[in-house]
């Protein structure tokens, strides 16, 4: 055996498998196989290089050549990753709704990122496949990916993930979870499985919204405009590498499941998932629970909580979508997203540097910060005071903040109508919320709009 990879493409696929205890399956063992363990962080790594490997192996894609896909991340990381060590540019049209953290990784590795809308279905001039497509008919030489239809995606799973997960499990495995982004998962794995064990079950945990669960189990291919906040699996059509034949059944997961499951994850088993790994469990065990015989049962750990460290595993996150228990106040304070008098708000001294309040507004993607001296408000400092006071002249970066800080602060208390909060927030003030005599946070206008969002059941 060697042990040393000639590149990082070299140790692709190969990962680990373990059994998880931390969660109620019923009759049945729930195992997990942690595909985060791949260099790119996911699954996607697997096809990243199929897909390229077999363009290249027919033709389709010379050396130097530029790569075109619509990806919802992890495929493009794959893909990107791939490329960076062969020597491809690679262009890649995301929807927005995408984590920061995928788009940086993928910026990192040299890719070429063009967001376009995740509210539009297909068809729409600005829906990202389309988008893509289009792209790649446009540049001249150019390769498109469409992992959608590309028969080099589930080729990878066929050759590859499922003859892994066959050995780990010493054949001794019953049914099988997994999700559909590209729908190459599903049926990599079936056609292996299939023809290793023909009553092994094919299982599809889908987001509530998604298609493709009701056209397992009801046979319905309508798309009623559901949306979720999972990325990377869930589809509103059915893509042409999914053989639905080949699925046995399927579980809808709603989006507050799948995040608590992923937070359990972490807390009780140690590890740090992406978004779909949560829908990915939670199906399985919801599965797992309706059995009433022993059955050994896989799914995928899909890729690293890394790139959702802002979404997934952020409180305010989390908040803003309704992802979370907190009780309510019935009052201004519930619009807060990170609450002073809890220690969750960044804030900084009087005796503080401008150059200190500049470092913790760009850290924490802030754009106004509390200055508190011990725990009383004194003041705000905010981009606008930064920019006035720093212009031309770098020195001025040692200033103290008590120096430039706004001190005439307009406050609204935590029991005032929500009438008085939107005047201050039209008006363009900061709404600095307080209970009696303790400073609670900011109120945005995000914020608000955040409230409306929720009472009018937008999605």
């Amino acid at each position: 055996m060697d042990l040393i990879g000639k590149s990082l493409l070299d140790i692709i696929g190969n990962t680990p498998m373990i059994k998880l205890n931390a969660f109620d399956t019923g009759p049945c063992e729930l195992y997990v196989k942690l595909e985060n363990h791949n260099p790119g962080g996911s699954i996607k790594d697997r096809i990243g290089l199929s897909i390229i490997e077999e363009a290249e192996k027919s033709g389709v894609l010379k050396p130097g050549g530029t790569i075109i896909e619509a990806t919802a991340g992890n495929t493009g990381i794959g893909l990107a990753l791939v490329a960076a060590i062969k020597g491809y540019k690679l262009i890649l049209v995301i929807p927005d709704k995408m984590s920061r953290e995928k788009i940086l990784h993928l910026e990192g590795l040299g890719a070429e990122v063009k967001i376009t809308r995740s509210d539009v279905a297909e068809g729409h001039p600005e829906y990202y496949q389309d988008v893509a497509r289009k792209l790649a008919s446009e540049t001249e030489g150019s390769f498109f990916a469409d992992q959608f239809s590309n028969p080099a995606n589930p080729l990878a799973h066929r050759t590859s993930t499922a003859p892994e997960v066959w050995e780990q499990m010493e054949g001794k495995l019953d049914a099988f979870v997994a999700g559909v982004g590209s729908g190459g998962t599903v049926t990599g794995l079936a056609e292996f499985f299939k023809e290793k064990n023909s009553d092994l079950q094919m299982i599809v945990a889908d987001p509530e919204g998604s298609i493709v669960a009701d056209a397992v189990t009801k046979g319905n291919y309508k798309y009623d405009g559901g949306s979720w906040l999972v990325e990377g699996i869930g589809e509103d059509f059915i893509p042409t590498n999914l053989n639905l034949d080949l699925v046995d059944d399927a579980v809808t997961v709603t989006d507050k499941e799948a995040f608590e499951v992923l937070q359990q994850l972490l807390k009780e088993e140690g590890i740090l998932a992406g978004s779909s790994t949560g829908t990915l469990v939670c199906g399985a065990i919801k599965w797992c629970q309706k059995q009433d015989s022993p059955k050994k049962v896989v799914t995928f750990v899909c890729d690293t909580g890394n790139k959702y460290l802002s979404k997934a595993f952020s409180k305010s996150w989390l908040k803003d979508n309704e992802l979370t228990e907190e009780e309510e106040q019935g009052n201004l304070a519930d619009l807060i997203r990170k609450r002073a008098d809890k220690g969750e708000m960044i804030s900084v001294k009087p005796q503080d540097t401008l150059m200190t309040a500049y470092n913790r507004m760009r850290a924490s993607d802030v754009s106004q910060l509390p200055v508190l001296d011990e725990e009383k408000l004194v003041g705000i400092i905010d981009e606008e005071d930064l920019l006035l006071n720093v212009y031309k002249d770098e020195t001025l970066f040692s200033k103290s903040i008590d120096s430039i800080m706004v001190r005439d602060l307009e406050t609204i208390d935590v029991n005032s109508d929500e009438k008085e909060l939107y005047k201050i927030l039209s008006e363009g003030k900061v709404a600095i919320l307080f209970d009696a005599n303790i400073f609670l946070g900011f109120i945005t206008k995000v914020d608000l709009i955040n409230r409306y969002k929720s009472l009018f059941k937008v999605s």
